[in-house]
């Protein structure tokens, strides 16, 4: 018989550039921790709570909440990705800039707008965001022009289509490495622009034009996209490929989403964008102390010179 294999003791690391961000008032160790996203819609067709959170007081309140439940970051938007008929900079404005400003001033943590609209970006930095969340992969470089003249971070988004328009029966020969590329890309130009390396944060952007085998081999292969040096954001929340590969309606995907999202972080992903934020809170805590990142909150069990019963049994 051979010699047993030699086991890796070590989870993957990701080569990262900067891996500690300054983003407003919080600093975040990427090396040693992950950041939860919480998921503020300020929109009446949102895909995910269809319009729960579209008035002004539901959608301060709930990220607040989302903070309290131990959300880092808030993400607020005003206009789905969807296709759909497309918003005006002054309508989403009118949505998400009330939103940031009366969050702003109950907490520190930290704010990203959701948008691909240079004037909204503007308007949400006035009003206290400190992070632009572009999910249309840069469609107008003056996002990252406005995101660079205000000293903001700045998340490249994979996505292929215009904005709000469809893309019908997508194609990749090997979507990991097309969208590593695509990102090495978009990452390089939002540099030229004027965005340090230290505040591009990138998405691969599961679903977005991509369907569920494509969304499935991106988030096995994210280590190949975290390869790239900057902080991995996944979106997995109750996305549609968690939908098609369980058969589960929109309202009975926890599972699956927080297995995608752990399965994201062993993979390198170092944000993660959700919905649940109490379950995702634990998720994540759970995660970073089997990483050894995190200390149990309290050790009892067989601590002892007399054995606890075990609780779990």
């Amino acid at each position: 018989m051979g010699g047993a294999s030699a086991v890796p003791t070590r989870p993957y690391e990701p080569p990262l550039l900067h891996p500690v961000h300054r983003i407003g008032a919080r600093t975040l160790d990427f090396s040693r921790r992950v950041a939860l996203m919480a998921i503020i819609n300020r929109t009446p067709d949102s895909f995910f709570d269809g319009g729960r959170t579209f008035a002004l007081g539901a959608a301060v309140q709930a990220a607040l909440k989302a903070v309290d439940d131990g959300a880092d970051w808030v993400d607020i938007g005003g206009v789905p990705f969807a296709p759909g008929p497309a918003l005006g900079a002054a309508e989403e404005a009118a949505r998400v800039v009330p939103v940031i400003r009366a969050v702003r001033e109950q907490t520190d943590a930290v704010i990203s707008a959701d948008t691909f609209l240079p004037a909204v970006a503007e308007a949400a930095i006035e009003a206290g965001a400190t992070v632009i969340n572009d999910t249309s992969g840069l469609h107008h470089p003056d996002l990252a022009r406005v995101a660079a003249a205000a000293g903001v971070h700045l998340v490249i988004t994979h996505s292929l289509a215009v904005p709000r328009t469809p893309y019908p029966r997508p194609q990749y020969q090997d979507v990991a490495a097309e969208v590593a590329q695509f990102l090495r890309r978009r990452a390089a130009y939002a540099q030229e622009l004027g965005v340090p390396a230290e505040k591009i944060i990138i998405d691969p952007g599961h679903d977005l034009n991509k369907n569920t085998l494509h969304s499935l081999e991106i988030t096995r292969g994210l280590a190949r996209i975290a390869e790239l040096g900057f902080p991995v954001l996944a979106a997995v929340s109750n996305k549609d490929f968690i939908g098609e590969t369980l058969d589960a309606p929109k309202s009975e995907r926890t599972e699956g989403t927080l297995a995608a999202a752990v399965a994201s972080i062993m993979n390198g992903a170092r944000i993660l964008r959700m919905h649940d934020v109490p379950a995702a809170a634990r998720t994540i805590r759970m995660t970073e102390a089997i990483l050894g990142w995190r200390q149990p909150a309290y050790l009892r069990h067989n601590m002892g010179d007399t054995n606890e019963p075990d609780r779990g049994a």
